[in-house]
């Protein structure tokens, strides 16, 4: 369980991770997110991924997670790109 007191780590998922990642779908009765993915770490456990490719998720049913989940999918908008459309409306204000 997440206390107040726990440290949450957020990192990408490494090869090293496959068995913790593999538990933790079975865990959560899923399948394996798409790969890449982000991992949160409670006391050296990962706790919850989410796919970096696709937002789907996995979770310790056992551990409040929800929370970690969430900041994993916050994190994962902030790794997106800006869309290129954006830039190219700025671009064309600017020109005029």
């Amino acid at each position: 369980m997440l206390s107040m007191t726990s440290a949450l780590t957020i990192r990408r998922a490494t090869a090293a991770d496959a068995v913790a990642l593999d538990r933790l779908a079975q865990l959560d009765s899923s399948t394996l997110p798409a790969a890449p993915q982000l991992v949160a770490e409670s006391d050296g456990r990962v706790i919850a991924a989410v796919s970096t490719s696709n937002g789907a998720a996995i979770a310790d049913p056992f551990v409040r997670s929800a929370d970690a989940v969430a900041l994993l999918r916050r994190r994962v908008r902030q790794l997106r790109p800006a869309p290129k459309t954006h830039r190219r409306l700025t671009q064309l204000r600017l020109a005029h």
